[in-house]
């Protein structure tokens, strides 16, 4: 018959070689990181996240010239904004660092940029000769940049990629920045232009809230090979800004400005439908909306 007493002796024995536990064991073992899987903190990307911020300083930047009277740094910086702004994407999408964060980081960074900051840029440059008609026309300016911003996150799964839904808060600003750096070469005063300017505002400001397509070269394939020639005229481009950068990029952005009411007139002499709203969605790709 077998000795069940020694069993438990035997088990008992096993036991006692143990550790003794405390009730706050378990806490210890938890401050200490032991048979607990620790929390994955949510953080943010590094890389793309910089650039944004680096065009967020340069809005900020361009403001602070204006209140010094300092036109032509500001329009410098909004430029550089727009290179920034332009490269943060395109960086979250090489590197595979897409994130929800990012897509509204960037829009707020574009607020400012390109919303904000050529709003007050062009008020303290020409409009405030106007009174309150030059802030009338530069609130148009800014609200329509924050409608555009809105308009575009709502709208981005809908859209046709091929074009924009209105004129883009970046080829606004650059419009705007564009326009003053040109009469700041040619050393002409704000305050002789506050018509132009005021035009010019309420143009850039209600183009950004219409539904006019402006084409977005999205369908641009960058990674295809392309003719020698193709490179030696990236180059010409780049030596004809060289030679005079305000009286070349101006008419650049006068031009692309206007190439949304071309494609309207287009559309509406061949028949074709004016709304960019697809029919078919295409596949979510927040790497888009950095």
């Amino acid at each position: 018959m077998p000795n069940f007493p020694r069993r438990r002796a035997k088990n008992a024995a096993a036991q006692a070689k143990l550790p003794k536990t405390s009730r706050f064991s378990r806490f210890a073992r938890r401050a200490r990181g032991e048979g607990l899987d620790k929390p994955r903190h949510r953080g943010i990307y590094l890389l793309p996240n910089a650039f944004t911020t680096a065009a967020l300083f340069c809005g900020f930047y361009a403001i602070v010239m204006a209140m010094n009277q300092k036109f032509e740094h500001s329009a410098w910086a909004i430029f550089i904004a727009m290179v920034l702004d332009g490269l943060d994407g395109r960086v979250a999408r090489l590197t595979n660092t897409q994130s929800e964060f990012g897509a509204q980081y960037d829009s707020l960074s574009d607020m400012v940029s390109f919303g904000a900051a050529p709003a007050l840029v062009i008020y303290e440059w020409s409009l405030r000769g106007l009174g309150k008609l030059g802030w009338i026309a530069a609130f148009v300016y800014c609200a329509g940049a924050a409608l555009r911003l809105a308009r575009f996150n709502t709208n981005i799964e809908v859209v046709d990629k091929r074009f924009f839904q209105g004129l883009p808060s970046p080829s606004a600003a650059a419009l705007v920045a564009g326009f003053i750096l040109l009469m700041v070469d040619q050393e002409v005063s704000g305050l002789e232009l506050r018509w132009i300017s005021w035009g010019i505002a309420v143009f850039a400001g209600l183009s950004m809230v219409t539904n006019v397509p402006f084409y977005s070269f999205k369908d641009v394939n960058f990674r295809k090979s392309v003719p020698f020639i193709a490179v030696f005229l990236i180059a010409l481009v780049f030596a004809l800004v060289s030679i005079d950068p305000p009286k070349v990029l101006f008419p650049i952005f006068i031009a692309y400005g206007l190439s949304g009411y071309a494609v309207l007139v287009w559309r509406l002499a061949k028949g074709k439908p004016v709304s960019l709203i697809q029919t078919e969605i295409d596949s979510d790709d927040p790497s888009e909306r950095h």
